[in-house]
């Protein structure tokens, strides 16, 4: 006896053929490679004939003999069209022919370089950041949690990458200026530590020297949290870098 491919419920199945079933979508299927109901070969079957009848009906027809038929059926038609004094019909059809070819066209080059500039725009973007990041010791293991989140945040202005919340442009700790990447990777820092190596800092390797690796080293070694308590930090801190130790003392 042949097994049989689908069954409601599992008490309908014979017991020594059980094994051989699975619960699916509500159903028992047989649980083999390759195996379909009959009325999805039954669909398959119908729409290759449907296929089929349509195609027939192009049997024996030349494309190229088609269009070839109906630029001269056109040309035949802008004739009598002149000879009856028609010619801005003439010229109008000729228009609009050539609008929609050129929208055509247009369309395909525009939605191309939508796609060309949103993977440059995104490339660009990652490669600044990661940059920046790793400068301050960026765990090699947070390399796409980093880089969804600045392309949530910045798009390229005149080729260079700007903070914005939302459609608003977001502004440096200066008030003054757009937020740079720099300023945006030292926040970071602060508010998401586990992104970055935990000895991140001025001395470490894979930092960033000057003040932007300074800052950051501070920043991965908060002086207001519970375990990093530092007075003597606080106070070098709230002098040379004011902005920096408001957030971190925030964050703690």
């Amino acid at each position: 006896m042949p097994l049989k491919y689908k069954y409601t419920t599992k008490q309908e199945i014979p017991a020594d053929q059980q094994a051989f079933y699975v619960e699916r979508d509500g159903a028992w299927l047989l649980d083999a490679d390759g195996v379909v109901s009959q009325s999805k070969l039954d669909e398959f079957r119908q729409n290759n004939i449907t296929l089929t009848n349509q195609l027939k009906k192009f049997d024996g027809i030349d494309p190229d003999a088609v269009r070839q038929l109906a630029d001269e059926k056109r040309k035949l038609e802008e004739a009598a069209q002149i000879k009856a004094g028609e010619v801005d019909k003439v010229i109008e059809a000729r228009v609009k022919a050539a609008r929609a070819e050129w929208d055509k066209t247009h369309g395909v080059v525009v939605a191309e370089r939508d796609a060309l500039t949103g993977r440059l725009t995104a490339i660009q973007i990652d490669q600044a950041v990661v940059n920046e990041a790793t400068k301050r010791g960026l765990r090699p293991t947070a390399l796409t949690d980093i880089t969804a989140r600045a392309r949530q945040t910045f798009k390229l202005v005149n080729g260079v990458p700007q903070a914005f919340d939302g459609d608003v442009p977001r502004y440096g700790k200066d008030g003054t200026f757009p937020m740079t990447l720099a300023e945006w990777v030292d926040a970071l820092v602060s508010d998401a530590p586990h992104l970055f190596e935990a000895n991140a800092g001025s001395g470490a390797a894979g930092s960033g020297g000057g003040a932007a690796g300074s800052a950051s080293a501070r920043a991965s070694r908060n002086p207001y949290r519970k375990e990093t308590f530092n007075l003597t930090e606080q106070m070098k801190l709230q002098k040379s870098d004011p902005a920096l130790a408001a957030r971190l003392k925030a964050a703690a």
